[in-house]
């Protein structure tokens, strides 16, 4: 495509078109200012053929005197407009625009608005009006210069009685004087005119009353037949706006006032009625009979026993107090006064709905205004409103109870009371709203939400009262004033204070007969303390370190409660692990105690005669099964032992054990937090209901902020809270009174499955014991052997015994184990000791499942030293899994403080070889050496010979070879 060619050389420009273009003066649009030359004015004037206001903005030259000049340059206020900044400016400029092309007939509110914008006059413009005698179109000849000024008309009609007529005028009250509506006259329809100055009156209902009487020559005159008719029609509706001076009647006589009741006290009355979304507020004084709204101009008529018509002046200075007690309550309700004042359409004050209902602000007006002895009709009429109309009222009351505080809450709107119930549904559901009998609804106030929670919190409700345990007397005083309390009250929550802000009140007790063994220092105080919270009834939590005899205080315990109640049936929760344990331990140390176990598969599952023992042994798994009638039966104490068990209150355990009914609970646990600060909350509210609140105000309180925040202050708040009904000695406190080495037995008790592979293989070796001859066992000693190592390994765990054939990887051990290096772990290095590689292998696959850092020793290990030295100075490796034969001996390892031998060894000094892998010079540590044992199998068989059989023990003997050729068919026999 071929370019089209311009010869710039020949262009000629037409100046004369770009002027507008090079024109870059910045005046625009802008009003011309007054200057030398120009002046900007307001021009009113009426349309020349529809004769209504027209109002223009113009420029009008001047000449050299001053005076006004053609041409007059009518402006568009709205091409002025977007420039300016100030409100009322706009304002003014956009009144001017809606007269400037005015099509209006009648008078409209907004039209008076608009004239209300531009009197104001922001720019102290001048204002001329256009005199039509003078010329008929606007120009300066035809402009008169005039003021204009608002006018709060004090305007009345008088009523006068002329023979049969009744003459009806108006006259208009002005800076003093009086003016009768002939004198005035109405201009523009909005303004009067009065000596050259121009009033606009800004009530457009006075200003059609004014318009009126105007047409008709400031009079009418209504013939006597006429005049009820004209009163009911027209003046008593004027009269609500317009005061009226009625001037035939009379005024009341001191008998009319008493007959018709005028002699009493007035009463102040708010009706409150609605209009589309918004509530208005009729302010009504009622004189005698008769109502009379207090912002209107209506007058007091009555008529008397002889139909006489008489008046009364209202009392005007307890009308201006009653409203004025009205608008003090809002902002909106002042600037509404002023409406009042102008005598504007208006006759109540007004809010919108959402303001009225929102933030309960009607109740605190309404109870004002009911301290003014004011009454408030129509609340419950308001559409879809169920809202009580009053404040609550709430009485708190605390005494002293049995076990418990009892509080009296009582929470009434006027005459409706609220339930404990109600009331308890509406904060846990976190509503200050509350259901009424009569089916209203109340609200409750802002600053006791708080409160209530608290009280619920800490308390059970029991009919129309709260019930808070004894043991949360720290809540108590906490939650409520002395004020609210009565004597004996403050009394015993002084005596709890006391008493329980340090254990040096504690007194001393003995130690109860029938208890076998001494006990040390601590394991006394221990005793003194179980007893020192039984004085109060209150439960608590021992959680002493392991190893330290928690079981043997609590059978102490046990012991000094025969001296003490008549019915002391004790029920004791414990691991199914440790049921043998216990078992063993009451055995050795509370032979006398009675002593009921419900256990196992054929254990009783019925209520028996619980009252023929002192301690009735079960499990927490036993425990599921038969809380039906384990719920039914009262004991005195119920003991937990391990009760982290319980630290869900989601769990089936947790729910179980909170239905068993007791005089009082004591929980233990070496480890009263494994997790987290909640693990506190489930065992302290079976231990100690209602000492932490619920579970929610727990988290809220305590839990989150301690484990989430790291919250010091509230960690110090809660220790404070608990330390009462908490004792915890651990190892390095009362190490000066252990032994440098402490030996004990865990006996792990097996499950079903793997008692039933253990007994199988057991009457396996038995009937090859009972069939073959003394000689040939002594020929066949290594097929002994075998047998009895099968034995072992199915104790430790039925998955050591070889591929073949599946038995499954039941193991009481391996559950007693884990649950050991867990809790322990994170606090203690620890060795762990088996026999069997094969053991070791599958702890250590438990062990990575659970992230649980490990060492690990075989005879395979080619740098053992490399190992040892990981595990002693790795802070993250907090567990050893050795051989027995591999790390017997040889090994230094003073980091740990907790040795665990899995299955025993024939030869014990082979197992006091492994322990002092820990227990030697270096070790500033006291060390725990615990044996796991199956109980009821050749592993506790293996002890008793430990025992008996010394010469089995010299160091002389090294191998299980050697023990078999020494012991004969009786012996084996025995032993599995």
């Amino acid at each position: 495509m071929m370019k089209e060619k311009y010869d710039f050389g020949t262009l000629k420009l037409d100046y004369g078109k770009l002027k507008p273009i090079l024109n870059t003066t910045k005046t625009g649009n802008i009003p011309l200012a007054a200057s030398a030359e120009h002046q900007t004015i307001v021009i009113f004037s009426r349309h020349r053929f529809y004769r209504h206001l027209v109002i223009e903005l113009a420029t009008v030259a001047l000449a050299q005197s001053g005076k006004l000049k053609n041409p007059i340059t009518i402006l568009d206020p709205l091409d002025l407009i977007w420039k300016l900044e100030k409100q009322e400016e706009i304002k003014f400029y956009t009144a001017i625009s809606k007269f400037k092309n005015n099509y209006n007939e009648g008078r409209a509110n907004s039209d008076l608005e608009a004239l209300k914008a531009i009197i104001q006059n922001p720019l102290n413009l001048d204002f001329y009006l256009h005199d039509e005698q003078a010329n008929a179109t606007v120009n300066a000849s035809s402009l008169v210069k005039t003021n204009f000024t608002f006018l709060k008309p004090n305007f009345e009609i008088n009523v006068d009685e002329r023979g049969d007529n009744f003459a009806i005028n108006g006259v208009l009250h002005l800076n003093g004087k009086t003016y009768h509506l002939e004198d005035i006259k109405l201009r523009y329809q909005y303004f009067l005119e009065l000596k050259s100055q121009l009033y606009l009156i800004e009530n457009s209902y006075v200003l059609s009353v004014i318009d009126f009487f105007a047409q008709h020559k400031n009079g009418l005159v209504i013939e006597r037949e006429e005049y009820e008719n004209f009163y009911n029609n027209v003046l008593s509706a004027i009269e609500e706006k317009i005061k009226i001076n009625y001037s035939y009647l009379k005024r009341a006589t001191q008998k009319q006032l008493v007959e018709q009741g005028f002699d009493l006290a007035n009463e102040q009355l708010i009706y409150l009625t609605e209009s589309e979304d918004y509530v208005l507020l009729t302010p009504v004084m009622r004189y005698g009979g008769l109502e009379i709204p207090v912002i209107s101009q209506k007058q007091i008529k009555a008529k008397d026993k002889r139909g006489k018509i008489f008046t009364l002046e209202r009392d005007e200075v307890k009308e201006l107090q009653f409203i004025t007690n009205i608008a003090k309550m809002h902002p909106y309700f002042m600037e509404q006064m002023g409406e009042f004042s102008e005598q504007l359409h208006t006759d109540c004050f007004y809010m919108h709905r959402k303001h009225f209902l929102q933030a309960d602000w009607f109740l605190t007006a309404f109870e004002a205004w009911r301290s003014k002895d004011i009454a408030i009709l129509g609340f419950n009429e308001l559409k879809d409103n169920k809202l009580s109309p009053y404040k609550a009222e709430i009485a708190i009351h605390v005494v002293s109870g049995i076990d418990w505080f009892e509080t009296a809450i009582k929470v009434k709107f006027n005459k409706q009371t609220v339930s404990l119930k109600h009331l308890h549904k509406s904060i846990r559901n976190k509503s200050k709203f509350v259901q009424l009998d009569d089916g209203s609804t109340g609200i409750l106030p802002d600053e006791w939400l708080a409160k209530f929670e608290g009280y619920f919190s800490a308390g059970e409700i029991v009919g129309e009262t709260l019930h808070t345990p004894n043991i949360n007397y720290v809540s108590v005083e906490q939650l409520y004033e002395a004020e609210l309390m009565d004597l004996e009250t403050r009394e015993r929550l002084a005596l709890y204070k006391s008493k329980l802000s340090t254990f040096e009140t504690i007194e001393e007790v003995k130690v109860p007969e029938g208890l076998n063994g001494s006990l040390r220092s601590y394991q006394k105080e221990g005793l003194n303390w179980l007893n020192f919270l039984d004085e109060f009834n209150f439960g608590g939590c021992l959680a002493d370190d392991m190893g330290l005899g928690k079981t043997v205080q609590i059978i102490a315990f046990i012991l000094s409660q025969r001296a003490k109640v008549a019915q002391h049936t004790n029920l004791v929760i414990v691991p199914a692990s440790l049921v043998f344990n216990w078992q063993q331990e009451i055995k050795k140390f509370a032979p006398t105690l009675k002593l009921l176990t419900i256990y196992g598969s054929d254990r009783a599952r019925v209520m028996a005669d619980f009252d023929d023992y002192e301690v009735v042994l079960t499990s927490y798994g036993t425990l599921l099964s038969d809380v039906k009638f384990l719920k039914e039966y009262r004991f005195n104490y119920i003991f937990l032992d391990e009760s982290q068990t319980i630290k869900n209150p989601d769990s089936q355990r947790y729910k179980a054990c909170r239905l068993l009914r007791s005089r009082n609970k004591i929980v233990m646990t070496g480890t009263p937090i494994e997790n987290n600060t909640f693990d506190l909350y489930g065992q302290f509210s079976f231990a100690c209901p209602g000492l932490l609140g619920s579970r929610e105000q727990f988290k809220q309180l305590y839990s989150v902020p301690i484990d989430q925040f790291k919250d010091s202050k509230r960690a110090a708040e809660l220790h404070r809270r608990i330390n009462p009904f908490l004792l915890r000695r651990t190892k390095e406190q009362v190490a000066s009174e252990l032994p440098d080495k402490t030996e004990m037995v865990i006996y792990c008790e097996m499950g079903e499955q793997q008692r039933e592979i253990y007994e199988s293989a057991r009457n396996e070796i038995r009937d090859y014991l009972l069939g073959t001859a003394e000689d040939e066992l002594t020929k066949s000693s290594m097929h002994m052997l075998q047998g009895i190592t099968k034995l072992r390994q199915i104790c430790n765990s039925p998955a050591m015994l070889g591929k073949e054939k599946y038995y499954g990887n039941a193991s009481a051990k391996m559950d007693v184990l884990l649950e050991q290096i867990e809790s322990k772990s994170p606090y203690h290095k620890i060795l762990v000791f088996s026999q069997f590689v094969t053991m070791l292998d599958l702890v250590k696959t438990e062990l990575e499942q659970r992230n649980i850092s490990f060492a690990y020793l075989t005879g395979q290990t080619k740098d053992r030293s490399a190992v040892v030295n990981s595990f002693q100075n790795n802070t993250e490796i907090r567990v050893f899994l050795i051989s027995l034969k591999a790390g017997g001996v040889g090994l230094n390892l003073t980091q740990a403080d907790y040795v665990y031998l899995i299955d025993p060894w024939w030869n014990p000094a082979v197992e006091n070889q492994a322990i002092d892998r820990a227990y030697r010079i270096g070790q500033h540590k006291n060390v725990m050496a615990v044996r796991l044992i199956c109980p009821d199998t050749i592993e506790e068989k293996i002890m008793l010979m430990q025992e008996t059989k010394k010469d089995l023990a010299s160091d002389l003997i090294k191998t299980e070879t050697s023990i078999f050729k020494s012991l004969k068919k009786k012996d084996l026999l025995e032993l599995i």
